[in-house]
């Protein structure tokens, strides 16, 4: 297949659907998802992305009974901790600061206010659509200090990488980054590790690996048991990659697969990771929310190019900031909860009035329920095809 409408094809997914209907009543007795047990299959998306596509496409309410999808902490906004936030405040209200940053940040409230608050206020941020953009900023204002506010994962530190051999190449002093990029694999294995969170697999995402390959997750099948396949985002991918692994389940296999090997290279892409390794460094720990402090998860900014590096410029408190009491957000974050499960889902937090950021990201689990519908935990009876390209979005 090379067409998107072959990946979004009905009847291909409704045969892809039995083939797992099929699969998941050949699992032993006793295996969680067989007839004896007294839990289904438990397979967590990682991506905040994959999470949307399954919603979009009614792929969960498609599925037997007998799995479940557990959605991980693989939406980048929804992980930052309030502290960092409140950091990024402090930041765009220094007067001499212009802080830039994605639009999905602006909303996702701090202990106290928001940025789009803050802005309001009459703090200088500016919306950017990449780091380069923040760069053409601190060139056209050379008398102010631009600061871009990184967040994501290995999917966007390239980018911002790149951004900063750049300043560097053409001398721009007045750039700095406030540097918030993530690790995925350091973030499963704090997962895999939390007593309360049973997880019998993985469907890995699809753009961090486009950067760093399939063979880092080696750790989570080896060392944790738990197979990996690593998917596409159309509803052809990610049904594929839930049959692929049930068939390692079904088998007694655990290995990594890659289903995206349309995109995603074992080894990953050496120009992106070169760029990565040149301006990075791994931070001894990171704070994650939901998930606390995980050592080795985080990215800063190599002593070669402290320069360039916001916090080493300006004095920052960090200060650790507990989430909002009926928010469940971090619960959500980490798998043990779903959001129709939150005390304040779909009633005091909305996307118009987020109280958590799973509900302010365009890849927030909480966002995903709320605009396609699912509000409660009933489960509606299973249509009888997946929708088509021309009709699925709601």
């Amino acid at each position: 297949m090379k067409y998107v409408h072959e990946f979004r094809d009905p009847q291909r997914a409704q045969g892809i659907l039995r083939q797992i209907e099929a699969i998941a009543a050949q699992l032993p007795p006793g295996f969680p998802g067989s007839p004896s047990s007294d839990r289904p299959l438990r397979i967590m998306e990682i991506c905040g992305g994959h999470t949307h596509a399954i919603f979009k496409y009614g792929l969960a309410d498609l599925l037997p009974d007998s799995v479940d999808l557990i959605h991980g902490p693989g939406c980048p906004v929804c992980i930052m901790p309030k502290g960092r936030l409140d950091d990024a405040i402090t930041l765009a209200q220094n007067p001499q600061v212009i802080l830039t940053t994605f639009g999905d940040v602006l909303r996702v409230p701090g202990s106290s206010q928001s940025l789009l608050q803050a802005k309001a206020k009459g703090a200088d941020i500016r919306v950017v659509y990449s780091p380069l953009d923040a760069l053409q900023i601190a060139i056209a204002h050379p008398d102010r200090e631009v600061v871009f506010f990184a967040i994501g994962f290995e999917t966007t530190a390239p980018s911002t990488a790149l951004t900063v051999l750049q300043a560097a190449a053409q001398g721009v002093s007045n750039f700095s980054l406030f540097c918030n990029h993530v690790l995925v694999v350091p973030a499963l294995e704090a997962l895999l590790n939390q007593p309360d969170l049973q997880l019998d697999g993985f469907i890995g995402p699809g753009h961090v690996s486009m950067v760093i390959g399939a063979r880092p997750y080696q750790v989570i099948a080896e060392r944790y048991g738990k197979p990996v396949v690593v998917s596409g985002f159309e509803p052809v991918d990610i049904l594929q990659s839930l049959w692929m692994v049930l068939d390692q389940l079904v088998t007694g296999r655990c290995t990594v697969e890659n289903q995206y090997s349309r995109l995603v290279a074992e080894d990953g892409n050496p120009v992106a990771l070169g760029a990565i390794a040149q301006v990075f460094t791994v931070r001894e720990q990171f704070e994650w929310r939901g998930l606390g402090e995980i050592p080795a998860s985080g990215l800063r900014i190599h002593p070669d190019y402290a320069q360039f590096d916001a916090e080493v410029k300006f004095s920052l408190p960090h200060p650790h900031v507990d989430d909002h009491r009926a928010c469940a957000c971090g619960d959500i974050l980490r798998g043990v909860k779903k959001p129709w499960e939150c005390k304040v889902f779909g009633t005091a937090c909305t996307p118009d009035s987020p109280l958590g950021a799973c509900m302010v990201s365009s890849e927030g689990a909480c966002a995903a329920y709320y605009n396609y519908g699912q509000l409660d935990r009933r489960r509606p009876a299973a249509p009888s095809a997946v929708p088509s390209h021309s009709s699925s979005a709601r």
